[in-house]
């Protein structure tokens, strides 16, 4: 609350925007956040408060860190285009201030005694300095765009292979934080996006100081008395542009919940998941009158900035019309004292023009970089902290994991997920043997599907450890473990990719249309019954699976699955684990499924987790978990002789047949 106060006493918009009378009479509310509690601010505009409340003075004082970071960004990515850029900055400035001093022996040659011819003619070699300077300014100024221009991506790329890097390699359990998810939306949809554009008002905050230096450089030489001409003038007009610009923001500011709002409705409207309902439960009326709502809210505000924003240019050029009015009157007298000459005062007006300009613009891009900074900022801290959280295996003597396998141990291994303060597993103990098909059954949230995810050693435990025969997965790179280990995962990701590389997922060799097809894929997709889902599509095996792309199909939930299970036959691996693989097939499906499954698994281990307890009673050996501990153990007749968890789950689910 305390920070709500401070940004609308500094913007008094954004409490008329923010606050009306309570209909009961109380104290004024938030009426967005009062109906409509989704409209609240959300992580991505984290720093909306702390830019609404920056004045100049503190841009000032922390714009250097955000410059050498920005520098330091762009010389990562190209180091020859970075230095270019800066030089030809400089040149450019160099080159303006030349021909400022140069259009005064322009003008002392015009306003000398004498003929005019003559006149004109002694004025021919500073006009002709004047003009290349003008030229080579210019052709400095499209050099430094062009090396600018060509910048750009590439620190775009640099900033996205990094993220991606760092979210790909932290540890899943980072993927279960919530803080650390709400940094990454930050980072990605804020952060990322303002890489570039910090480099570019960088590099507009250099352009914008070097033509100030120029101008009052040349202030300086004509007369010391000049340069505080200059900042005179300049001063109305860059109040009027920082002014402008903080309304501009204190109204984007105001208006994130309804934008976000919009952002929302407009995808119930335009998206095909959502068409059927939309239709349906006749809802098109309330979507439309709900999006309009909110539409002619943000039009009034927006006209509101209109008409402050015209407000404040009027101040600025009054201001500034009685600066320059200020400024004629200053320069007359010194031109009557005789304290400099007509020529000098033509070039110091030149020159006071040339300030003007410059000024305007590197106000307006250090607000700009100062901003983006911050985002930026953002994205640093997060890449650093993802980086921090991806597993380091690097031993000395490193162990790799046996093939063939004897044995896979599970000894006394405790989880607990970030944030979360009763842990997943207890002391969970199991063994899996070479060839076996193992099963673990249980309730919802009886911690099967983590048990899996740390013997496939996507989770690192809390304490104990998973040994491959004698080998800790502790010990050995993920990699080497994830390349051992076939997944088929109750939720699955819909690829849009091509049915082939759907079941290869990058394994595969490279194969051409039209060419001889991998016998891994004819085969994964035989045993998995994926083949009569690709004999239907109109392109086979190059299908392209999404229907958002030119001739691209669209998969039922059991053909999705189908694929799944394919892809986890293809990748071939000593060790199979099935988290409900048959929660999307009909009856017929599943049985045929398991029965795949069976067939697969010879010379293989076959771990299944699966609410079907008839799909698992022909199991080696079923383990029971209960609030994360094995409460039972043995096939299924010892099982149903014991009558616990297990046969009290089986009863029940036969019954519903009888």
């Amino acid at each position: 609350m305390g920070t709500r106060l401070r940004i609308t006493r500094r913007f008094p918009l954004l409490a008329l925007l923010r606050r009306r009378p309570d209909p009961a009479g109380g104290e004024p509310g938030d009426p967005f956040e009062a109906e409509l509690p989704e409209l609240s601010a959300h992580v991505w505009h984290a720093r909306d408060g702390e830019l609404a409340e920056t004045g100049m003075g503190t841009m000032a004082r922390r714009l250097p860190a955000v410059i050498a970071q920005a520098a330091g960004l762009a010389w990562r990515a190209n180091r020859a285009d970075t230095t270019a850029t800066i030089s030809l900055n400089l040149a450019a400035g160099l080159f303006t201030a030349f021909g400022l001093l140069a259009t005064t022996g322009v003008l002392t040659a015009l306003f000398s005694a004498g003929p005019t011819p003559g006149r004109v003619r002694d004025a021919l070699p500073s006009l002709a300095l004047v003009a290349g300077s003008v030229a080579l300014r210019s052709g400095l100024q499209a050099a430094a765009g062009w090396t600018q221009a060509r910048l750009e991506p590439q620190v775009q790329r640099l900033v996205e292979l990094r993220l991606y890097e760092a979210t790909t390699a932290a540890d899943l359990t980072a993927l279960d934080d919530s803080s650390f998810l709400d940094d990454l939306q930050r980072a990605e949809t804020r952060g990322m996006n303002a890489a570039p554009q910090v480099v570019q008002h960088a590099v507009d905050v250099l352009t914008g100081a070097v033509g100030m230096a120029a101008a009052a450089g040349t202030l300086g030489v004509l007369h010391p008395l000049l340069l505080p001409l200059l900042l005179l003038t300049a001063v109305p007009e860059g109040w009027a542009s920082v002014r402008s610009a903080r309304l501009r923001y204190a109204t984007m500011l105001a208006l994130v919940g309804v934008a976000r709002r919009k952002w929302i409705l407009s995808s119930l409207m335009t998206e095909r998941r959502h068409a059927a309902e939309v239709r349906a439960f006749t809802m098109r009326p309330f979507l439309l009158g709900e999006y309009d709502r909110f539409a002619a809210h943000q039009r009034r505000v927006e006209l509101g900035l209109a008409r402050r924003q015209t407000t404040t240019k009027i101040t600025g050029d009054v201001l500034k019309g009685l600066a320059t009015a200020g400024v004629y009157i200053a320069l007359g007298l010194l031109l009557w004292r005789g304290w400099v000459p007509l020529a000098v005062a033509g070039t110091a007006v030149l020159a006071i023009r040339s300030g003007q300009t410059s000024l305007a613009n590197l106000v307006f891009a250090v607000n700009q970089c100062y901003e983006e900074g911050l985002y930026f900022g953002d994205y640093l801290a997060f890449c650093d902290a993802a980086e921090a959280r991806i597993p380091h295996r690097a031993l000395p003597a490193r162990p790799t994991l046996p093939d063939p396998f004897g044995r896979i141990q599970v000894r006394d291994v405790t989880f607990t997920y970030p944030g979360s303060d009763a842990p997943s597993l207890r002391g969970v103990s199991l063994e899996l043997r070479r060839g076996e098909v193992v099963a673990l059954v249980g309730e919802n949230g009886s911690g099967k599907t983590t048990l899996s995810r740390i013997m496939a050693g996507l989770y690192d435990p809390d304490g104990g450890e998973v040994r491959w025969d004698e080998v800790s997965l502790a010990d050995v790179p993920q990699d080497e473990v994830w390349s051992r280990v076939a997944v088929i995962a109750q939720e699955y990701t819909h690829w849009p990719m091509t049915a082939r590389q759907n079941i290869t997922m990058g394994r595969g060799p490279a194969h051409r249309a039209g060419g001889p097809e991998d016998p891994g894929v004819l085969a994964a997709a035989r045993a998995s019954g994926a083949e009569e889902v690709v004999a239907d599509l109109a392109r086979g095996y190059d299908t392209l699976l999404d229907r958002r792309f030119q001739g691209g199909a669209e998969l039922s939930g059991g053909q999705w699955q189908r694929l799944a299970v394919a892809r986890g036959f293809y990748r071939d691996a000593p060790l199979l684990i099935c988290d409900e693989p048959s929660a999307s097939l009909d009856a017929r499906a599943e049985h045929l499924l398991f029965d795949r499954i069976r067939d697969h698994a010879a010379g293989r281990t076959v771990l299944l987790i699966t609410h079907r307890l008839a799909s698992v009673r022909y199991a080696d050996r079923i383990y029971v978990l209960e609030h994360g501990k094995v409460t039972e153990e043995g096939d299924h007749d010892t099982l149903m002789s014991r009558n616990g968890l297990y046969a009290d789950l089986y009863t029940l689910q036969a019954s519903a047949y009888r």
